[in-house]
């Protein structure tokens, strides 16, 4: 790996949004580039800090109560991310950070809250809960499986250019009904899969890594190859596991 490469990380509204152990898709991405001797720059954003750019965006899942308190907070600076976005910045939202990535999420009760629209998507609360875990056959990485556990109500329904991160193998995915789960687009990507996903999903964790890259210098960059033995058997051992 090159001498000096360097990527920033924000994580959004961590104090009210890191349910089912969310975290842990911040420390897989630290330490899979500082075991590489790539810097990370880290900063948490909290309500009211001042917005400043970077590679990768990271937002976790909450319940309906943290979901609303965020969801003013993002939509005060949605032109903000909406840039971000189309200047290559790489977004991973779950569960209730994703939908926020939408253009709304409609609760049984209450008012709709806005999203900030970075994906052409959006959520309606269902009657039923999803609760298991989930196998995602995709089409963009390798290996082409991606494991985690879903715990949502929300139906989400992909609409325009977007396209899944993939079909789902097990369980129900974005609203049980197209078999979809979790969305791309551009570098944005959201998913319902807590548990958390990165570490059980390494190879997911590095086609990040590499767009951040991408999006800091502006090239393509192929990522050092580490020892996953162990990642990639416990990732094994969780596809197609029903609940």
């Amino acid at each position: 790996m090159e001498d000096s490469l360097e990527i920033s990380i924000a994580h959004l509204y961590p104090k009210h949004l890191n349910l089912y152990g969310d975290l842990g898709n911040i420390i897989t991405l630290i330490k899979r580039c500082e075991w590489r001797g790539i810097n990370v720059v880290y900063d948490k954003i909290d309500f009211n800090d001042k917005l400043a750019s970077h590679d990768l965006y990271f937002i976790g899942g909450g319940q309906d109560k943290q979901q609303q308190e965020v969801a003013g907070e993002l939509y005060k600076n949605k032109e903000f991310f909406l840039k971000e976005r189309d200047n290559g910045a790489v977004f991973l939202g779950i569960c209730g950070g994703y939908q926020l990535f939408g253009h709304y999420y409609q609760p049984f009760d209450g008012e709709k809250l806005k999203g900030i629209s970075l994906i052409d998507a959006y959520t309606v609360a269902g009657k039923k809960r999803f609760i298991g875990n989930v196998t995602v056959k995709t089409d963009f990485l390798y290996p082409d499986t991606l494991v985690g556990f879903e715990n949502h109500s929300g139906l989400t329904y992909l609409q325009g250019d977007c396209k899944p991160l993939g079909t789902v193998v097990t369980g129900n995915g974005n609203n049980g009904v197209d078999r979809t789960e979790g969305v791309r687009y551009k570098n944005v990507f959201g998913t319902y899969l807590h548990g958390s996903l990165l570490p059980k999903n390494p190879h997911f964790a590095d086609y990040l890594i590499e767009l951040a890259l991408k999006k800091h210098y502006g090239r393509d960059f192929s990522l050092q190859k580490l020892d996953d033995t162990i990642e990639i058997k416990t990732h094994e051992s969780l596809v197609g596991k029903a609940y």
